[in-house]
């Protein structure tokens, strides 16, 4: 589960890390009393669940009450990368000097927590980490005993800290990790962790990303499930009972366990195309689940073409089939293009009984993403 910015930056501040103060809006009214309270000049910032939202125009700075206006006019009601915005934080701005960057999640090679520091903040941490890996350092923890204060220490050395903040910088990284195992969550990062002019740090952004099994240890965070599940889309997994992930990508994805989904998800990825979702029909899928997939990722309007990658062992080829056909014989016109691989148990027997007048059919799984990630790209055209 996803937190957003406002509700991470609460669970941040409660555990003592330094963030600015803010207000949370949900009309061009409330953000101009919030701004008027904090003293201008303020941030204005999105609260959708996607990376990115400066660059997509959800976030800005403002010196007055016109420049406000405006600002929230445009923003709340706005389509960022598919959400639509209803609520924005009305924060007030930090003259900084520097952005650092602070994380912690799982290093899954070496089965550990990982703590990542770095003196490139406010910028993508993947394209650092891919640009130059040694612009981030890390620290591995035992979960055991924790993040030690000498190892946090050892990581702001590393990192190219500046002496004067280093002690700060050490303390909120050690309470980051602490919120990270106390939340079970994912992923806990703060991008910027400003330096102001005043030498003092403060989290500027929040990222917590709670693991969903773990949430029956975390009766607390029972108010943020509930207004995770505003998104349309996922309410609906949330209702079919599917495991989903909604990405950024044109090329929708649908198939029957973790480990082909993630498969597919690659491909498209090394053909070229960027994946849009992340969604696992499970075993033993029938026709009723697999139309409840279509109807899930033609809702989703970033989707540019779909791609099925169904491997049958409970799973059948000719009930997968059925579903497909079943879902699209709703349209007038179909409204994605529909490609699908199918394998394993009465693979033939679907083969036969799709509709090859409203989708095509590939008989291996590269040729099936590869023709995906053609229709999304002329579609995009």
């Amino acid at each position: 589960m996803k937190l957003h910015e406002y509700q991470a930056k609460r669970r941040f501040a409660e555990a003592g890390i330094p963030t600015p103060s803010f207000e949370l809006a949900e009309t061009v009214a409330e953000v101009l009393a919030a701004a008027e309270s904090l003293g201008y000049p303020v941030a204005i910032k999105a609260q959708v669940k996607v990376g990115g939202r400066g660059k997509a125009g959800g976030i800005e700075l403002v010196d007055d009450e016109a420049e406000a206006e405006a600002a929230a006019d445009r923003i709340l009601g706005m389509d960022l990368k598919g959400y639509t915005v209803e609520q924005v934080i009305v924060e007030e701005a930090v003259d900084f000097a520097q952005e650092l960057y602070v994380g912690i999640t799982m290093d899954r090679g070496a089965g550990q927590p990982v703590a990542m520091v770095s003196e490139e903040g406010g910028v993508d941490i993947e394209a650092v980490a891919e640009r130059d890996p040694d612009a981030i350092a890390r620290e591995h923890v035992d979960p055991a005993f924790g993040l030690h204060p000498y190892q946090a220490r050892r990581a702001i050395v590393e990192a190219g800290i500046d002496a004067a903040v280093a002690r700060d910088v050490a303390r909120v990284l050690q309470t980051l990790y602490d919120v990270w195992a106390g939340t079970d969550a994912t992923d806990a990062e703060i991008n910027p962790l400003m330096v102001t002019t005043d030498g003092e740090v403060i989290a500027a952004d929040a990222v917590c990303n709670v693991d969903e099994d773990a949430l029956f240890r975390h009766p607390e965070l029972a108010e943020f499930e509930e207004e995770e599940a505003r998104d349309e889309l996922e309410r609906k997994a949330h209702e079919y009972g599917f495991d989903y992930v909604r990405l950024d990508g044109t090329v929708g994805i649908i198939g029957n366990g973790a480990g082909l989904v993630m498969t597919t998800l690659d491909l498209v990825d090394h053909y070229g195309g960027e994946p849009a979702n992340f969604l696992d029909v499970g075993g033993g899928a029938k026709a009723d689940r697999i139309a409840n997939a279509l109807d899930m990722v033609f809702s989703d309007e970033n989707v540019d073409s779909v791609v099925f990658n169904i491997f049958g062992g409970i799973t059948r080829g000719d009930e997968v089939a059925r579903g497909i056909n079943e879902a699209l014989s709703q349209f007038d016109e179909i409204p994605k293009p529909v490609i699908v691989r199918l394998a394993g148990t009465n693979w033939q027997e679907g083969m036969e009984i799709l509709n090859t007048d409203l989708v095509t059919v590939e008989e291996t799984l590269e040729d099936a993403v590869q023709r995906a990630v053609e229709a999304a790209a002329e579609v995009a055209a």
